[in-house]
């Protein structure tokens, strides 16, 4: 009897590792899948978050200017859409022209100092802003002071950041990030 189950069993390890062996790489396939849409979701993320702080960099670039170029904000504004390549008025719901008084467009390398891998990293990085009057109440661009008696202006800096460099930039085929921040100068 003893001899009758062992002859029963012949042939069943193979079977049953070739069975382990398929389970065990579809398993290691999802793996990697999974593994590797992680990784390509992390850096895309990690481009996203770095294309808002160039756009924030564009924000404090503009203030610096504002405050040392304080006397050229007055008069007229001019049409920057010619001179603008991927900051368009469109990403902006609130402004109604695209006409401001400076405009800027610069890569992360040149405001923030690195070396190596970093600077490279760096200079794929751009931004672009335009100064302009904040709109009224009625959403239209205005030089008119407040209301509370002040000399007051204020001016709306639209910002963008783009995940190349300056002139690789365009609307159509990077992503691009854009801010808007209201400053008030105190004549």
């Amino acid at each position: 009897m003893k001899n009758k189950f062992k002859n029963s069993e012949k042939g069943f390890a193979l079977p049953l590792a070739l069975l382990l062996l398929v389970v065990m790489t579809i398993m290691g396939a999802t793996l990697v899948t999974i593994t590797s849409g992680e990784h390509k979701a992390n850096t895309d993320k990690d481009t996203s978050q770095q294309v808002f702080y160039a756009a924030e960099s564009g924000i404090s670039v503009a203030k610096k200017y504002m405050v040392a170029n304080t006397s050229t904000f007055n008069g007229s504004q001019s049409n920057l859409d010619g001179n603008l390549k991927f900051c368009k008025a469109s990403f902006f719901p609130n402004l109604r022209t695209s006409n401001g008084f400076h405009y800027e467009k610069e890569n992360l390398n040149k405001y923030i100092s690195a070396s190596g891998a970093e600077a490279t990293r760096l200079s794929k990085f751009s931004f672009e802003y335009f100064i302009a009057y904040s709109p009224d109440v009625n959403g239209n661009n205005s030089s008119a002071k407040k209301k509370s008696g002040t000399n007051n202006t204020l001016y709306t800096i639209y910002s963008c950041g783009c995940n190349e460099s300056k002139d690789k930039c365009s609307a159509q085929s990077n992503i691009i990030v854009p801010l808007e921040a209201v400053v008030t100068l105190i004549n």
